[in-house]
């Protein structure tokens, strides 16, 4: 095979697919901590299984479409080609799908042990099995398109993920298929009577009474199925005309998505060669794309069934509530600009509370100095205060610039409707750059003093989500700081006019220049040798350059150590190469998410907050910023956040050169950082100088959740 003029070193380096598969395989590996509630572990099963099936819609399919043109996509970490790099997908997930398989049934027996029974239709009574007939001959039947595949009727338009029941048929002494599509609105379960909680899936009873819906021919086999579509379709593809509303564009991109080739077949409890090769030739798929599961193919019932827990049930099965609190450093009764003006403020979520943010910007809505409000919007909650504050600011006369993102994959439809909400209370709405997702987290708000304007910047790692704010860690900077707010200024100027190369004194930013900045900033650690030190926070490292000039650093005898939680192409500790790098990923109840980068050590250090990762989608293809702490408190606060990251050993795992990963070795007390992080919070005096009350327990039961002590 001719594979051009790769001569990359690829000793030190591992694919991103597999990489991504390896991260995923951790994930499923809290569904086997003894130490995670049962509940939680199912949990984990479901986001395993959620995390591999946009894996196979995203990356799966863009490697297919890759692999189908005629000039080779050589991967430059190793050398493989997108067909191999599939190959080596499908092959790498034949084992997962069997640890899904075993997980799932452990975790579904020891639930069973607390009266959460999902029943199967063999162990049905005889009064149950009425019942459950009763609900297909009547409520499920009725809403059913059931069709036979034969030379009249051809193969139906089957959507991504949908549940579908297939039979095989025997019609005038020969084989023939029908398929009966499982329509999303139809309940997923159907509750039982009895001790507990006891139901029955969808698909469970329709497959134990499909052939009531061919009751003229006889059913042979049958079995439930799914498939998995690409959805990688880039807007900038789809052609549109000049007068078209963009919002437009992005309903017809969300509408094609449903309709592209299939990239995965799932078959669940069913070896049957006969069904499978008939769906393999009629959705044009290989054998290697086929695979088998004894667990459901979509898991997404699990958190109804937890809407039901009784107490009882919910404090035995699941984590202990967590809130996040208002920061100590705020004064609730003062007003958030006043003191942002006074002081930098850093919150870290989900630990501290998004709310100090929001009462900033209720506040710039109502205040009679603000002039403006301008922020860059990727993904908002269904429901969002923050569109309200700044409808509210709008029709307070106050100037709302919006830039919203489109193009943020799945949220695309939400946020063409908050868009128009926007719109509508009078905010300017901006929709980005061709080719360019604007990925950054930057609100900027503009007073008019009396001698002078007055700039707050917020900078953030992490979406403007309310209800993700609780469940990811993400830092979040509110800022006065005059340079910074210049930067920012001139930032949405450029936006506005589609300026990407915009020079900022303070402020790093992609998708031209962050980069260079980045590696400037390694080859000064790299100057100072064995003295150098670089710690970086991240989600993903795949980008080539970075990763390159990071094993430079290393080789100079440079000290790097990588919180990355998910895809790292580098492989630490290979000798010659990356012997001074460590890679360690946490993977816990929280997601981490938040981005840091810091250069040096002690108070000569550089450190910077940032939307981005280091991937070259981030480093080349996305508006991202990265801002500069610079406040001696919050570097402080900064400081213990990543020394209290480096300690876990519980959560965290480093990861080897072969590109697996292993549990901490060491006999030494259990350290679990996001424990830590939560029980600094609840041993935080009240205002009265005491700890809050009933607080020793709940730090008592957060240990035996996280340690098992």
């Amino acid at each position: 095979m001719n594979r051009g003029n790769f001569d990359l070193n690829t000793e030190y380096t591992q694919n991103r697919e597999l990489s991504w598969l390896k991260f995923n395989e951790r994930v499923l590996e809290e569904a086997s901590d003894p130490t995670v509630p049962l509940a939680e572990k199912m949990k984990f099963v479901e986001i395993f299984t959620n995390n591999l099936d946009e894996f196979f819609m995203i990356r799966v399919g863009s490697l297919s479409d890759m692999a189908l043109v005629k000039e080779e996509h050589i991967d430059n970490k190793t050398g493989m080609t997108s067909d191999e790099q599939l190959q080596a997908i499908f092959k790498a997930c034949a084992p997962l799908y069997k640890e899904r398989d075993r997980v799932y049934k452990e975790v579904d027996e020891g639930l069973k042990k607390h009266g959460i029974c999902r029943v199967t239709m063999d162990e049905l009574k005889s009064k149950e099995r009425k019942l459950a007939e009763g609900w297909m001959q009547n409520q499920i039947i009725p809403m059913l398109s059931p069709q036979i595949i034969d030379m009249h009727h051809p193969f139906p338009h089957l959507a991504s993920k949908q549940v579908n029941i297939i039979l095989r048929l025997g019609v005038d002494g020969s084989n023939a298929f029908g398929i009966i599509p499982i329509p999303k609105e139809l309940p997923l379960f159907l509750p039982l009577e009895g001790p507990g909680i006891r139901f029955v899936l969808l698909e469970d009873v329709m497959l134990e009474y499909a052939d009531k819906v061919f009751r003229s021919v006889k059913v042979k086999d049958k079995a439930v199925f799914s498939i998995t579509r690409n959805a990688d379709i880039a807007p900038e593809d789809e052609a549109f005309d000049v007068d078209e509303d963009y919002r437009q564009l992005m309903r017809k991109v969300i509408h094609k998505r449903f309709q592209l080739a299939p990239v995965r077949l799932e078959i669940q409890n069913n070896d049957s060669s006969e069904i499978q090769d008939f769906l393999c030739k009629k959705l044009k798929l290989g054998s290697e794309q086929v695979f088998h599961t004894k667990a459901p193919v979509v898991l997404k019932y699990i958190y109804q069934i937890i809407d039901l827990f009784t107490p009882e049930q919910t404090a035995a099965l699941c984590e202990p509530p967590y809130s996040p609190r208002w920061p100590g450093s705020v004064d609730k009764n003062r007003s958030l600009i006043a003191q942002v003006l006074e002081k930098d403020i850093m919150l870290f979520y989900p630990y501290e509370s998004m709310e100090p943010f929001l009462q900033m910007v209720r506040e710039a809505a109502g205040d009679p100095d603000v002039v403006s409000i301008k922020i860059t919007i990727y993904r908002l909650a269904a429901k969002a205060k923050l569109v309200e504050y700044l409808c509210a600011a709008a029709e307070n006369g106050k100037s709302v610039t919006v830039l919203m993102e489109l193009r943020a994959r799945f949220d695309e439809q939400n946020n063409i409707l908050w868009a128009e909400r926007l719109e509508e209370a009078g905010c300017a709405i901006l929709y980005g750059t061709e080719n360019i997702k604007v990925h950054s987290k930057v609100c900027l708000i503009t007073r008019k003093s009396k001698k002078r304007l007055q700039y707050i910047t917020q900078v953030g790692t992490g979406n403007y989500h309310e209800k993700t704010a609780g469940l990811y860690t993400d830092v979040s900077l509110m800022t006065a700081d005059e340079t910074i707010g210049s930067d920012a200024v001139a930032f949405f100027q450029d936006l506005a006019m589609v300026n990407l190369g915009g020079i900022y004194k303070k402020l790093l930013n992609s998708p031209l220049r962050l980069r260079d900045n980045v590696m400037a900033l390694i080859d000064q650690e790299i100057e100072k040798k064995s003295d150098g030190y670089i710690f970086l926070k991240l989600n993903s490292l795949s980008d080539r350059k970075i990763i390159d000039k990071l094993v430079e650093a290393s080789m100079a005898g440079v000290r790097v150590d990588m919180n990355i939680r998910g895809i790292c192409c580098l492989r630490p500790g290979v000798k010659g190469y990356t012997e001074n790098i460590r890679v360690f990923s946490i993977v816990g109840r929280f997601l981490e998410h938040t981005r840091i980068y810091c250069f040096g050590k002690d108070e000569g250090a550089k450190m910077y907050i940032s939307s981005a990762d280091f991937m070259t989608r981030n480093t080349e293809r996305r508006v991202e910023i990265a801002c500069p702490v610079e406040d001696a408190d919050v570097r402080k606060k900064m400081f213990a956040m990543i020394e209290e990251l480096k300690k876990d050993n519980v959560k965290a795992r480093n990861l080897e050169k072969d590109g697996t990963y292993s549990k901490i070795a060491g006999k030494g007390e259990k350290y679990s950082c996001q424990l830590r992080f939560m029980m600094m919070e609840q041993e935080t005096p009240t205002e009265a100088g005491r700890r809050a009350p009933g607080s020793e327990g709940l730090i008592r039961k957060f240990k035996r959740w996280f340690t098992g002590q």
